[in-house]
């Protein structure tokens, strides 16, 4: 396993169509592996392939925001497709790896259900809510080349791409260790 550079904003690799993944083989295997790798680094809830360069369609979620236990391999959804998204919703301030050090209000539905293949191309399905739910929509969101950045109104927008524009790739990290998404 490796660690892999998170794609930050206002890079063009995060607003790339992402491709359907055909096959789950050792190519993918090992991909998700370093996701998992990358995404523990940096103590993130969550984490898009598109955020590490690859164009697959595919994200992982931490065990934890999943409900489960913090020493459980996080969750590994391939070509998910969100359904039953509740009208009910929430509004809190989310973070993004892609965005070190920047939290934006994003009002999301409070539950869903998701179906997709697993790390073994096994088509599974599953309800979830709260923060879980908040975390799928998250990082569905970068498959469709929707950003945190979307959510902001344009004042808030010119000061993200500033701050981020300044930013060094060390600093980036250094933000990212310390507080993750």
């Amino acid at each position: 396993m490796s660690l892999l550079k998170i794609v930050r904003f206002p890079s063009p690799v995060l607003r790339q169509p992402t491709q359907e993944v055909k096959a789950v083989d050792r190519d993918i295997r090992r991909l998700v592996e370093d996701m998992m790798e990358t995404m523990c680094d940096v103590n993130g809830a969550g984490l898009a392939a598109i955020q590490v360069g690859s164009l697959h369609r595919i994200f992982i979620i931490e065990a934890l925001a999943a409900g489960g236990e913090k020493t459980d391999v996080p969750l590994v959804f391939i070509n998910p497709v969100l359904s039953n998204l509740s009208t009910e919703t929430d509004v809190r301030d989310e973070g993004c790896l892609s965005f070190p050090g920047v939290f934006i209000s994003v009002k999301r539905s409070l539950k869903l259900q998701l179906s997709a293949l697993d790390i073994d191309g096994k088509p599974f399905t599953v309800d979830a809510e709260n923060f879980f739910a908040r975390a799928i929509q998250h990082e569905h969101d970068h498959l469709v080349n929707k950003l945190l950045y979307d959510h902001a109104g344009p004042i808030k927008r010119q000061m993200i791409k500033r701050k981020l524009d300044k930013m060094t790739d060390e600093e980036a990290m250094d933000i990212l260790r310390t507080y993750g998404d």
